[in-house]
């Protein structure tokens, strides 16, 4: 009996240790499978708004130019001989710039006194020619005077017997007793003989009157003389111009100091009508040149003070900007010029401007990373807390924002947010709105 009711204690016991032992490995497995869960999830890093100034800096590389370029120019069509100097050279007054071929110019000289001699001789006989022409005229002239005279004479003398004639038949009649018909129709010829001749007279002087007029009519106006004579004026200046290059035994010198820039001239080649070479003028201070997009435009104005620091330089100089305006050969891009101080930099030394805009002070800034950009849509990811079937559970809400001001280290935003949002930052992947994930 006594063994009987320890062996029905010692089942009992049994069963008490079997039911907690299961207790605990439901509680293991429950462990397990939390932990498998959970180490399934995307773990993320949160960050809070902050209050920040979303100041832009914009930095730029350029170059410092010539202030002011000065042309070298010659005598156009001449061949170039030796160029003494090369871009970046420093020269002074008086230096050798280039040379021409000496034997060329005097081919060109030649050729310029043939075509001289040729103009001078179309000239003389221009001038022969008019005077020929002058006294031709002056001949017709007279002859056409005493052609007008003479037949004035004859005419006056017939209309003088026409008279005579008149008076006579009057004489005849006062002489005759009674009415002679024959005598008065002698009369009336004679009118009418006078009257003829007057008509004659008159016009036949018209007609002698209109041939001495267009003899005096001036003849038409001829430029030939006039072209030619300016030919052979700017001929005669070319020539001196030759003569002039000659007497310096073809050598071009430098007319002030300054920084050769820029050559068009080669060895063997003739020189242009437009400028042989460009020099930066010592006297002109030197400028920086550079270029904004059109989102650094936004932060930079005319006149913004900026530093600059040139290559070689230790230390920054404050400058001003005094030019901006659109680029024509890169329209959308912003040409910028800085006057630079006296004396400082040289052409072609590069350097970098730096304008640092202070911006406006937000509530809600954010890493950059924090904030997600979707075509015309930002959003963001925030970490919100719920009951789920392991307990309390995060998740992920995406939350629209509009992005008021942005650098490459804030963004500054608003939306249904504040201050004790937990904004996701990173995470091990991407993410979705209702995602659940852990810390």
């Amino acid at each position: 009996m006594l063994e009987e009711k320890r062996a029905g204690e010692l089942r009992k016991k049994r069963i008490i240790a079997g039911f907690f032992i299961f207790l605990g490995l439901m509680w293991l497995c429950t462990i397990i499978s939390k932990s498998i869960y959970a180490s399934r999830l995307p773990v993320v890093t949160t960050v809070q708004t902050e209050q920040k100034y979303v100041e832009h800096i914009v930095e730029v590389e350029g170059i410092v130019i010539a202030g002011d370029k000065n042309p070298v120019t010659a005598l156009s069509g001449l061949r170039i001989d030796k160029i003494m100097v090369q871009v970046g050279d420093r020269v002074e007054e008086g230096d050798v710039l280039f040379t021409i071929d000496m034997e060329d110019l005097e081919t060109i000289m030649e050729e310029k006194q043939v075509q001289i001699a040729k103009l001078q001789l179309q000239i003389d006989t221009i001038l022969q020619n008019e005077e020929l022409a002058r006294q031709k005229k002056a001949l017709e002239e007279e002859r056409a005077r005493a052609d007008y005279d003479a037949q004035a004479r004859y005419q006056d003398t017939l209309v003088g017997r026409a008279a005579e004639e008149i008076n006579q038949a009057e004489t005849d009649i006062e002489d005759q007793a009674g009415d002679d018909d024959a005598l008065k129709d002698a009369l009336q010829s004679a009118a009418y003989a006078e009257a003829d001749a007057k008509w004659q007279r008159e016009n036949t002087m018209k007609d002698a009157e209109r041939r001495v007029e267009d003899i005096l009519l001036p003849e038409e106006e001829d430029s030939t003389l006039a072209a030619t004579q300016i030919e052979l004026a700017d001929m005669q200046a070319d020539l001196s111009q030759y003569q002039a290059v000659k007497e310096i035994d073809g050598q071009f010198t430098a007319q002030s100091s300054g920084l050769i820039t820029d050559i068009f001239i080669s060895v063997g080649g003739r020189i242009p009508d437009s400028a042989v070479m460009l020099f930066a003028d010592d006297t002109v201070p030197c400028q920086f040149k550079s270029m904004l997009t059109k989102e650094q435009k936004k932060y930079v104005a005319l006149n913004d003070k900026v530093g600059l620091k040139l290559d070689g330089s230790s230390k920054e100089t404050d400058v001003t900007v005094d030019y901006l305006a659109e680029s024509e050969s890169m329209p959308g891009n912003y040409e910028i010029y800085i006057n630079l101080p006296e004396g400082k930099g040289t052409p072609g030394l590069s350097g970098a401007m730096k304008h640092t805009e202070t911006g406006e002070k937000y509530p809600n800034c954010l890493p950059p990373a924090a904030v997600h950009k979707d075509n015309m849509r930002s959003y963001v990811y925030v970490v919100k807390e719920r009951e789920g079937i392991l307990g309390m559970e995060y998740y992920v809400e995406e939350i629209n924002v509009r992005v008021l001001d942005e650098n490459e280290n804030w963004v500054a935003v608003e939306g249904a947010l504040d201050s004790e949002s937990q904004i996701i930052v990173s995470a091990t992947k991407e993410l979705k709105n209702g995602e659940i994930v852990r810390y």
